[in-house]
């Protein structure tokens, strides 16, 4: 029989591959979409940024509401809410109920902190990474195999079905009622918290005031804006890829292009878990390779994983400038790793440096984040610039000032306070809860 914490592990990690399919479903028709309401490149790029908005004050909101009631409770309403938006969505037939129907489907999103805080209910430190990794690589690749690969796969060009001729419609139709019966089963199946005990100490440290001294914390900040340059370039990258494929070279084959995008959301997501594993070997082994950081073995890992993503961002700029659609391809996967290894590290961190807040900070640091995939979709598909290649170069420039931040927080004086010290908030803790861990 599968243990209390592995059945809670699957269970939410199936939820959230689901939740990132229903996501990122709108991505593989985008051009279907386009040519239905008459859009433009730019507005395609509002679509995509559409589908994220809701998020980041979405998943700061449902971090602490999972604390409080528990991850079946949350789960039930999320999914019930975002099942009915997207079957809405399918039977739309104007432009402006259908990027409202989209906006309310997109709290498919906030699933991931959901998961996050119930997983951190379970696993205790040691094995915490890898668990977090599996949970939100499994999960982060409903956005590539779900929606890029297996939607246009059972709803493909040509679809036509009992309720639907058109192959986005069905798509969105019967991946809402998956929604809606995946709520039902988690409220029912899944258990909240390893004990009783954990899950009163997780509950009872949910305040205003607490959630405010938290999300001021220097290490909250800080990898609150490293999740922006991750996971929310993940997001934009997830949501633009099809169309800068189409647009940029030509490729206007939906499969082709879907599948040429579904490479790097396979190793954004598929991949994560490495980069937690990573953080939990850095620290296990007590491994130093940046004398700067000199014993913060989780932060050197996390700078190192954050570099390389701002390089790999340059790089695409290279590659998609050389016109060969295959050496964009493979520059893609290359950012597409840096994601991974980099939110599997930061994600190690959470529950780590904020075990008995998991909740409300992976709220902060998925909410935060989230809002990337709101803006670097409209860098890559501004009018200003001369062609759709350098806006990943300029998406790098702005990703500097956070490894600069990232860089300062992790000097080993100031990351030994990180947890205590922060700004705007006073430093005195509003509260004494005691740590609970979980157990084998």
């Amino acid at each position: 029989m599968i243990s209390g914490k592995w059945k809670n592990l699957i269970l939410a990690t199936l939820m959230f591959y689901l939740g990132f399919t229903i996501w990122f479903s709108f991505a593989p028709y985008t051009g279907e979409i386009a040519d239905e309401f008459g859009l433009s490149v730019a507005e395609l790029g509002i679509v995509a940024s559409a589908a994220i908005i809701a998020v980041p004050l979405g998943r700061i909101v449902i971090g602490p509401l999972t604390d409080k009631y528990g991850a079946p409770t949350t789960v039930f309403w999320t999914m019930l809410i975002v099942g009915g938006a997207a079957i809405t969505s399918a039977f739309t037939q104007t432009y402006e109920v259908f990027i409202a129907a989209r906006i309310v489907a997109s709290l498919a999103g906030i699933t991931f902190v959901i998961g996050i805080a119930h997983v951190s209910e379970w696993f205790d430190e040691e094995n915490l990474g890898l668990a977090e990794g599996i949970y939100a690589g499994i999960g982060n690749a409903g956005a590539g195999l779900g929606s890029l690969l297996i939607l246009p796969t059972l709803f493909g060009a040509g679809y036509s079905g009992p309720l639907f001729d058109t192959n986005w419609r069905a798509a969105f139709f019967y991946t809402g009622a998956a929604a809606i019966v995946t709520g039902v089963v988690y409220y029912f199946a899944a258990e909240a918290a390893r004990s009783e005990e954990k899950r009163q100490a997780t509950k009872e440290g949910v305040t205003v005031e607490k959630w405010l001294w938290v999300a001021t914390r220097y290490g909250a900040v800080v990898l609150a804006v490293a999740y922006v340059m991750t996971f929310g370039l993940e997001l934009a990258m997830n949501g633009w890829l099809s169309t800068y494929y189409r647009e940029a070279f030509g490729e206007g084959r939906l499969r082709i292009a879907a599948g040429f995008a579904a490479t790097f959301s396979i190793a954004a997501g598929l991949l994560r878990p490495i980069g937690g594993y990573m953080s939990d070997v850095f620290q296990r082994e007590e491994w130093d390779v940046i004398s700067r950081f000199e014993g913060e073995h989780r932060n050197q890992w996390t700078f190192i994983a954050l570099t390389y993503v701002v390089i790999s961002m340059f790089v695409m700029t290279l590659a998609g400038l050389t016109g060969n659609i295959i050496v964009a391809v493979v520059a893609a996967f290359g950012v597409g790793l840096g994601c991974a290894f980099a939110e599997g590290a930061i994600f190690a961190q959470v529950p780590s440096m904020f075990p008995d807040d998991s909740g409300s900070v992976a709220g902060i640091v998925g909410g935060i984040g989230s809002s990337g995939g709101v803006f670097y979709p409209l860098i890559f598909s501004s009018a200003l610039l001369p062609n759709l290649h350098l806006g990943y170069a300029v998406a790098a420039v702005t990703m500097i000032p956070i490894l600069v931040l990232a860089a300062w927080v992790f000097q080993p004086h100031i990351s030994e306070v990180a947890t205590e010290k922060g700004w705007l908030v006073t430093d005195e803790r509003p509260d004494s809860t005691t740590t609970v861990t979980a157990d084998d």
